[in-house]
């Protein structure tokens, strides 16, 4: 039986050689996750400023247009590979926000600003409706719930949980961002994820 890394490492092939039937599985598959890439990372206040479905779209757009820069190794690089693509694309919204000269502490919602679409990729994705591979992810209608958790951290305690189980890093990984030691990066996931639990439960 294949293991999802062989699925991925497989569909990624397929999309390189231009089968759009493998470019609109993938983004069944890793949209989900990606959504929770972006909003992890922003703050209660811009999520009510900006789309996220909207940064989530192009993110995938842009990254399965440019599969022929990817080189694939891993899923773990693969989804690293896409939580950096939605990082820029979430800068890039926030410098839109900026340049357009709202202020995002106002009421402003921001429902003129469509997805910019980029790379090869122009077909019409599909429905999402496959979940992430994350635990903590397992669940879809505790998004907004567990976002209120989250929200409650301190930055450090949010950033290790974004690291460590949205984007995938491996202690050793975090250590060398951080620069921390492997075991002083596992003891901050741990405090992270018991303050996590706590908060959770509160809500």
């Amino acid at each position: 039986m294949r293991t999802c890394s062989q699925k991925t490492q497989e569909l990624v092939a397929l999309a390189k050689a231009g089968d759009p039937s493998a470019l609109n599985h993938l983004y069944r598959v890793y949209a989900e996750r990606v959504r929770w890439m972006v909003r992890f990372r922003m703050s209660k206040e811009l999520r009510s400023k900006l789309e996220s479905m909207d940064i989530v779209q192009d993110t995938l757009v842009h990254a399965l247009g440019g599969l022929e820069s990817f080189t694939y190794k891993n899923e773990g690089d693969f989804v690293r590979w896409l939580s950096k693509i939605a990082e820029n694309e979430l800068r890039g919204n926030l410098r839109k926000l900026h340049a357009d000269k709202r202020d995002i502490r106002k009421d402003v919602r921001l429902n003129e600003h469509r997805p910019t679409t980029g790379g090869g990729y122009t077909g019409i994705p599909a429905p999402v409706d496959v979940t992430t591979p994350s635990v903590i992810m397992s669940k879809r209608d505790e998004l907004a719930r567990l976002e209120k958790a989250i929200d409650e951290l301190k930055p450090e305690y949010r950033q290790v949980i974004i690291l460590t189980k949205i984007d995938g890093l491996s202690y050793n990984e975090m250590g060398q961002r951080l620069g921390k030691s492997d075991e002083a990066v596992r003891k901050l996931v741990s405090r992270a994820m018991a303050e996590l639990t706590v908060a959770f439960k509160r809500i």
